[in-house]
């Protein structure tokens, strides 16, 4: 028997040209396979065949876990102290193995076990490969549409077969069998039946590989390409830096005459490149993002991440492009989302928020409307900001004396105390997937719970000005308004709500949607 284990070994290894090592496995594999086909339950076997000799043995084992994990997989898993009583040394994630009886290997179990082990064999040569191709380090791929599947491209480089999906393909290149390419791994697919390798090029990533090629000075570390954004095929925006002040870098990547932008561009279809200076300001960043629009005047949001961008009636089709283009490749380009609007807008919006912080300072402090504008006036905008910024920033507005300023941030903590605790008691009886849906901090899901909403579905289901309510209002106001259908809401309530229901509040319900969905 053990003779002719390695003769099999021999023959297999010469006739596939790969290392006997490979082949010991594979057939180790397949012996432990047909082990395992004696027991009724999911057992896990190894097997050990003597390199020298051909003698094997069988084992079947099962793997220590912690105690407090308990037993996923009764037939191979062990808790750590009933395995301690056998070994008493052993640690977690180490195997407590027990020799069983082999199965007969014979010529009749060579053959049927033989596809087994060259596809093991196939498959370790083509994990080789890959780990040889990845060594490499290589992040483009060039080589030979070899053939097409179902719309995909498989592009062969050297040993390595790689998938070129439709999807990531330049749209309206019209790619054929003998054709060179060149593309960007995307990404190592090892669950993949075919090619494991999938490449891309609609990736951001690629055009700033295809720079690297033609700009030699970010390969020598002189200047760096921060990020890339791209409408494939039609435009792309890229940020570039350099800390040498010797260097011009948008000169640099643009090149004599415009010969290396032109090298990109022709390998993009035509593609247009924008080439913008990165900024640390990320104002400025934005600003230089949206050219070529002139930009007149920019808030900047830090808490949403956003930025309103006033421009004026001439630039702003050119700032928002066709189709959005210029602002959404801007907004992928500096990672914040970006607001473009005329002054008038941008005026309106202004006076829409300053009447809902208006009106929450005279509800939640119990204060005039004078008192409320002259904190506005000051730059406040929150009850924590009133709470707790030094006291020193409040004493030195004229309008108000020591006192004043006291009470008026005993109030605001006061109500973000009651706040918190009314939160809490909202949380009581709501769904663990609402409570923890990614996005909603405990104060927002204390008020839908006190609103009532405390499963997943309720939450997907609420209209606009309903979640706006519970997120802008006092409880007691949004229940009544949900109660009743919001009948009788007012002017100043809508454009409070208005103001407090932003795109996260939007995108937090599309979540709950697909979760609700999903169930």
């Amino acid at each position: 028997m053990s003779r002719e284990v390695l003769l099999l070994v021999d023959a297999l290894a010469r006739e596939k040209n790969v290392d006997k090592e490979i082949v010991f496995g594979a057939l180790e594999h397949a012996l432990a396979q047909a082990t395992k086909k004696r027991y009724d339950g999911e057992v896990d076997v190894r097997v050990s065949i003597d390199r020298d000799t051909g003698e094997f043995e069988s084992f079947r084992r099962w793997h220590v876990v912690p105690d407090e994990a308990g037993l996923q997989l009764p037939d191979q898993e062990v808790l750590h102290f009933e395995a301690k009583e056998q070994i008493a040394d052993i640690e977690i994630d180490d195997y407590i193995e027990e020799p069983i009886e082999s199965v007969d290997f014979g010529r009749r179990f060579a053959q049927d076990t033989k596809q087994v082990v060259l596809q093991r064999i196939r498959d370790a040569e083509r994990e080789q490969i890959l780990a040889d191709f990845l060594e490499r380090g290589d992040a483009l791929v060039t080589g030979t549409i070899k053939r097409m599947e179902r719309g995909d491209a498989i592009v062969e480089s050297g040993k390595i077969e790689a998938r070129l999906p439709r999807d990531q393909m330049i749209p309206k290149e019209n790619l054929r069998i003998g054709d060179r390419v060149r593309a960007f791994i995307l990404r190592i697919d090892r669950n993949a039946r075919g090619p494991q390798v999938i490449l891309s090029r609609t990736a951001p990533e690629f055009i700033m590989k295809l720079f690297e090629l033609e700009v030699p000075e970010i390969e020598q570390g002189l200047l760096v390409i921060k990020s890339a954004a791209r409408d494939p095929g039609v435009r792309a925006k890229i940020a570039v830096f350099t800390n040498d002040k010797r260097i011009d870098p948008i000169g640099t990547c643009v090149g004599m005459r415009g010969s290396r932008v032109q090298a990109v561009t022709g390998e993009l279809g035509g593609e247009r490149v924008d080439i913008v200076l990165w900024s640390e300001d990320p104002a400025q960043f934005v600003i230089g993002a949206l050219a070529p629009a002139n930009v007149s005047s920019i808030v900047v949001d830090e808490e949403k991440h956003a930025m309103d961008v006033v421009v004026d009636e001439e630039n702003l089709a050119i700032a928002i492009g066709r189709g959005g283009q210029n602002v959404r490749l801007a907004s992928e380009l500096t990672g914040w989302q970006i607001n473009i609007m005329t002054a008038e807008e941008s005026a309106d919006k202004s006076a829409t928020e300053t009447a809902a912080i208006r009106t929450l300072f005279m509800e939640k402090l119990d204060v005039d409307q004078e008192v409320a504008d002259i904190l506005v006036d000051e730059g406040f905008s929150s009850l924590e900001e009133i709470a707790y910024v030094p006291i020193t920033e409040m004493l030195d507005i004229e309008a108000f004396d020591e006192d004043t300023v006291n009470e008026l941030r005993n109030r605001a903590r006061d109500a973000l105390v009651t706040e918190a605790i009314a939160s809490e008691e909202g949380l009581e009886g709501m769904d663990d997937t609402l409570a923890n849906l990614e996005g909603i901090d405990r104060l927002t899901a204390g008020k839908l719970g006190l609103a009532g909403i405390k499963t997943l579905d309720a939450f997907a289901g609420l209209a606009y000005d309903e979640f706006g309510s519970i997120l802008a209002l006092p409880v007691e106001r949004a229940r009544q308004l949900i109660e009743n259908q919001f009948e009788d809401v007012t002017d100043d309530e809508m454009r409070l709500i208005d103001a407090k229901y932003d795109d996260r509040a939007r995108a937090l319900q599309a979540k709950a949607r697909e979760l609700a969905e999903a169930k």
